[in-house]
């Protein structure tokens, strides 16, 4: 019996347990989508809401541990798509044997439809749709077998999803259709941080030292998985038209990904090795941000919203990026510059250099304070998280 309204998923949750919530992601790794489930995660109430991740990877990722630590289960679930019987079978032995669980939370785009179609013949009285990203440029582009997948998963998503979330308006529309908003089920969840690490107290100079950057280079900074999205071959370029007007110019590659040898191939061809560095994965990025980088860049293709972007500007950090990402990124206007990507890196290079300043102009406490009252504050996230939860299920 499958349960699509709020009264009926409340009768099925009578007693005082906590609420349980199983994730599904690809993997706990530090990416934008999961830094955000763990800010949540520390800050929830776990007495009264439980949270395990089932994850389609075997391999350990970075946040497994504090997750375990917090009670939270790392749960796999392999995902091999030419065995979808496979994935079929383990899921649902792990909703029986893990559970009961009150909500399924999918973070995995398209194939959440799949998750909550099984979720909810499994008797799972919540089913939560999470859209974290804006691929309709990428899918106007793909074939008709990916076509065709996209609307059989949507057509689940609007079947067994009782709560569909956005982490911005495109993300939504990406997901749940150009008219989401006529649905009631459809509403937009920003991503809340959790903003200490950005007050706590720094020494530049010690953290430029421990990187291997000269204390008075000019660092561009960049956070992001080495993937196509993140467009790090045009950064590279762009670095090194900054390169030819700035002799102190230097890169910060923070991130891990596939493409990563290929952009180091591309940084050694360019003539740019003892300029940039590669930094990989780190759980430190306030501190760095705040500590190394002079200017925050940001080409990526496509965003649903980037969390980064949110911490760049509490950092009080100028903070560049392409105008494929959606507006609602922008908290702190004198910090934000926009550009098309249909511009050459040398046009980018003189916007990097241009606003360069006005990180200097404006205290990072007054960017902070800006971000702290706004709707990127964790504690609003958990909140209003919360609330999605309990009115359904309580």
């Amino acid at each position: 019996m499958y349960c699509t309204d709020s009264t009926t998923i409340g009768k099925q949750k009578a007693d005082d347990r906590p609420i349980r919530i199983l994730h599904a992601i690809g993997g706990m790794v530090r990416g934008g989508i999961e830094t955000w489930l763990m800010h949540i995660l520390r800050h929830i109430d776990r007495d009264r809401f439980h949270m395990d991740f089932l994850v389609h990877r075997t391999d350990p990722c970075a946040y497994d541990d504090e997750i375990r630590s917090f009670g939270s289960r790392i749960i796999p679930c392999p995902l091999d798509r030419w065995r979808p019987w496979g994935y079929t079978a383990n899921l649902n032995r792990i909703l029986r044997e893990y559970g009961p669980y009150d909500v399924v939370h999918s973070h995995v785009h398209h194939f959440s439809g799949y998750i909550l179609r099984l979720a909810k013949q499994a008797g799972v009285p919540l089913c939560i749709a999470h859209s974290h990203n804006d691929t309709s440029a990428q899918e106007a582009k793909a074939g008709l077998y990916r076509q065709l997948y996209r609307r059989l998963t949507q057509s689940w998503i609007s079947r067994y999803a009782n709560v569909g979330l956005g982490c911005s308006n495109c993300a939504a529309a990406d997901l749940f259709g150009s008219k989401w908003e006529s649905d009631r089920r459809w509403q937009i969840l920003y991503y809340g941080i959790d903003l200490t690490p950005f007050r706590e107290a720094i020494d530049k100079e010690a953290i430029r030292r421990e990187l291997g950057i000269p204390s008075d280079a000019f660092v561009i900074g960049h956070v992001g998985r080495f993937v196509a999205q993140k467009n790090h071959e045009f950064l590279i370029q762009i670095a090194a038209e900054v390169a030819k007007r700035e002799p102190k110019m230097h890169l910060l590659l923070l991130g891990e990904g596939e493409l990563r040898s290929q952009i180091q191939r591309q940084v050694e061809q360019m003539g740019l090795s003892d300029r940039v560095t590669f930094a990989g994965s780190r759980p430190d990025i306030p501190r760095l941000m705040r500590g190394a980088i002079d200017v925050f860049l940001l080409p990526s293709l496509f965003e649903g919203l980037p969390v980064v972007g949110i911490e760049a500007q509490a950092a009080g950090l100028p903070f560049i990026l392409s105008d494929t990402i959606t507006p609602e990124v922008e908290i702190f206007k004198p910090l934000v510059r926009w550009l098309s990507l249909s511009q050459p890196a040398s046009a980018w290079a003189e916007i990097v250099l241009n606003h360069r300043d006005a990180g200097d102009a404006i205290a990072q406490s007054e960017a902070l304070k800006v971000v702290e009252t706004s709707l990127f504050n964790i504690e609003v996230s958990v909140k209003q998280l919360e609330g999605i939860f309990q009115e359904a299920l309580v």
